[in-house]
């Protein structure tokens, strides 16, 4: 069984462990140690604790049968972007391995577009690996487009990712 809630500032911990351990699964092969572990380290209880105690930023949790499977974060628009319409940034949705294909993502992009409606956003913008297809794929279903290329840098490296946009 899944189920959703919404982060609380007790949950810090929680969402530290998993925005690492999702990170580190999906994303870890690809960097210098000591890249991955300068990235990871931003990705703590206090920084999570700030966030959740910001009303900027919303965060839900999913689990399935009890057990932690991921998150969706969003918030102001952080990506060099000029929006001529509100918007907000679909910060980070983020699932364990274990957990792909089951639909918890699914529930998690209507979540942030129902929230992201209801704080008066028109569009809803996002960064992706370029080279993440699994991830592109889906976000076009929803109907993102392509924006411009954004530079993610993890420790010294820079990622070629891709800014999307979605009109809601």
């Amino acid at each position: 069984m899944t189920d959703f809630r919404d982060a609380t500032i007790a949950d810090a911990a929680l969402l530290a462990d998993l925005s690492r351990r999702s990170f580190t699964e999906t994303f870890g092969h690809l960097y210098r140690p000591e890249d991955l572990q300068a990235f990871v380290e931003r990705l703590n209880e206090a920084g999570w604790a700030g966030e959740l105690a910001n009303p900027a930023y919303e965060v839900r949790l999913a689990y399935s049968d009890g057990e932690p499977a991921g998150f969706a974060k969003l918030g102001p628009i952080t990506l060099p972007v000029t929006p001529d319409v509100p918007a907000l940034e679909l910060r980070q949705l983020y699932l364990l391995k274990p957990f792909h294909g089951l639909g918890i993502a699914d529930e998690l992009m209507a979540w942030l577009q129902t929230r992201a409606r209801a704080r008066g956003a028109q569009e809803l913008y996002l960064s992706v690996w370029s080279q993440n297809e699994r991830a592109r794929r889906f976000y076009a279903r929803y109907g993102f487009v392509y924006v411009g290329p954004y530079a993610f840098m993890v420790g010294e490296q820079a990622d070629e990712d891709e800014i999307m946009k979605l009109v809601l």
